[in-house]
């Protein structure tokens, strides 16, 4: 066992307890404050809508509990335990190319993975989900679903994934610098090919009808300088009770998509505010820093591959017998999680310091009550906690405590 390997377990263990115990706040957290609203909310959440909430919340995280011990499991059985250097050898024995053999290999793992993956969906839709009144999906189209995404990963990622490992086979020491661009290119096609030509594919986007809506809606994008391809109601009620809004695409290719199941719960002066939120994201530049940042870490990234992959110890100390560029890149993959896991507080609270800066830019573009009001109702339609544990907060949650982001609206009023 080398050092590396030792490093591995003590990082993977310091993480996987940290998680557990985290979520294990979470759940007492949820549960210690059940039986009593708080204060701001008595007047609008009822006692038995709150203790839903406390119920999912706790549901929820103890199923993420399982499902950690599960993926720590099956990282372990696919690098010391030999399994990704079993399947590496299979592959090698039919004597294809590098090329051809890092393309097999990889996308075994991502079909055996997305096997694994599938009852775990199941059980989340028509279990939980199903238990608490979310559920709208049909087993016919869960499993549409399941098979839609799986062709889009094959088409879209089998010719990525072989043009990643040529560049790396073919391009010399300099070739994390060329899959960086290949990297770059591939996101900005996917900004302005998901709305256009992927989300349709598994939902319907119709203009939205309600005539005073629109108006208000093309106010503000007016007053803000803001430019859409359109307003679009999706038909998230298809699959889930939840509510939601977003921006999709980039730059002149945006689109503003509201839930049907949102549209169905607000008034319009709320739906305008929730969009202001939105609209603030832009205008403080969250989306562009964002990518900034996205495009420095994958550099980061791409560096130390190279790096890593020049390295005996890298190989042997995750259980693989046979340096490879594309066994190089899958442990790269499996590995990274487990030590980048500690930098989820730095990253949430970016996002929640984003989150309070669009909060006071829709302050200020309308009455801040009336986000407010949006978001408890919010809340309430999707059974989210108002009691968080304060630890697990800060290290998950890209939005503010629904508590301290209500209060903030408070004093802006």
């Amino acid at each position: 066992m080398n050092g590396f390997t030792l490093l591995f377990l003590a990082v993977l263990l310091l993480g996987t307890v940290l998680q557990w115990w985290l979520a294990q706040r979470q759940i007492n957290a949820v549960t210690a404050h059940q039986h009593h609203v708080p204060e701001a909310f008595s007047d609008k959440i009822s006692l038995a809508e709150h203790q839903k909430a406390a119920v999912y919340t706790r549901a929820k995280t103890q199923m993420g509990q399982w499902l950690l011990l599960l993926e720590v499991g099956l990282l372990l059985l696919w690098t010391l335990g030999g399994l990704l250097d079993g399947l590496d050898q299979a592959w090698r024995s039919l004597a294809w190319s590098p090329l051809w053999t890092g393309v097999a290999v990889m996308l075994s793992l991502l079909l055996i993975g997305s096997l694994i993956d599938l009852p775990v969906a199941y059980y989340r839709t028509f279990v939980i989900e199903n238990r608490f009144g979310f559920n709208r999906s049909t087993r016919t189209l869960f499993f549409t679903d399941a098979l839609k995404s799986l062709g889009l990963s094959l088409v879209i990622g089998v010719p990525l994934l072989t043009l990643v490992l040529w560049l790396m086979n073919s391009m010399g020491a300099w070739w994390w610098l060329w899959v960086w661009g290949v990297w770059l290119g591939f996101t900005g096609l996917m900004l302005w090919a998901f709305p256009t030509f992927i989300e349709p594919l598994f939902n319907s986007f119709t203009p939205l009808a309600h005539e005073a809506l629109r108006t208000r809606i093309e106010q503000l994008l007016t007053r803000n300088g803001f430019s859409s391809e359109g307003i679009f109601v999706m038909d998230g009620s298809r699959r889930s009770g939840h509510g939601n809004a977003y921006f999709t695409g980039f730059g002149k290719h945006k689109r503003i998509v509201f839930y049907d199941t949102l549209i169905n719960d607000l008034s319009p002066a709320e739906v305008e505010a929730v969009l202001a939120h939105e609209i603030g994201h832009f205008k403080h530049k969250h989306v562009q820093k964002r990518l900034l940042s996205m495009m420095l870490f994958s550099l980061a990234g791409l560096a130390l591959l190279a790096w890593l992959m020049g390295q005996a110890w890298f190989y042997q100390g995750l259980g693989v017998s046979q340096p490879s560029t594309y066994m190089a890149l899958l442990l790269f993959m499996l590995v990274s999680p487990v030590f980048s896991l500690f930098l989820s507080p730095l990253l949430a609270g970016l996002s929640r310091r984003h989150e309070f800066e669009a909060d006071a830019f829709a302050a200020a573009q309308s009455n801040p009550q009336l986000l407010s009001q949006a978001l408890v109702k919010m809340y309430k339609e999707n059974a989210a906690t108002l009691t968080p544990d304060p630890l697990y907060s800060a290290f998950y949650d890209s939005h503010p405590p629904a508590p301290v982001r209500v209060a903030q609206l408070g004093n802006l009023t």
